[in-house]
């Protein structure tokens, strides 16, 4: 039981998180709500998946708040309303460049 309770460092864990992409985040957090729900972890074990989970799921949630500004580009309206443009991708020869 010791042995599935080792967890990684928070230094090796936090680099894999911010290599992540977003489905990848959403499937280790799946991963971590079962593991919890198994009842298998001790009570450290439990509690280093749960802040394991926290770190996920604010990463997760930046991403997506990320991708919402990327989609939706704001633009004040006349009378102070706001109105949505659509986004449009930039062309892959300007994300090329821009790499």
């Amino acid at each position: 039981m010791a042995e599935r309770d080792k967890q990684p460092s928070s230094e090796t864990m936090a680099s894999d998180e911010a290599g992540a992409d977003f489905a990848t985040t959403v499937e280790r957090l799946e991963q971590l709500v079962e593991r919890l729900e198994s009842g298998e972890l001790s009570l450290e074990g439990s509690l280093a998946a749960f802040e394991q989970g926290v770190r996920l799921t604010r990463d997760a949630q930046r991403r997506l708040d990320e991708a919402e500004l990327r989609v939706r580009t704001l633009v004040e309206g006349p009378e102070g309303g706001v109105d949505f443009d659509s986004f449009s991708a930039p062309s892959e020869e300007e994300a090329d460049s821009e790499r």
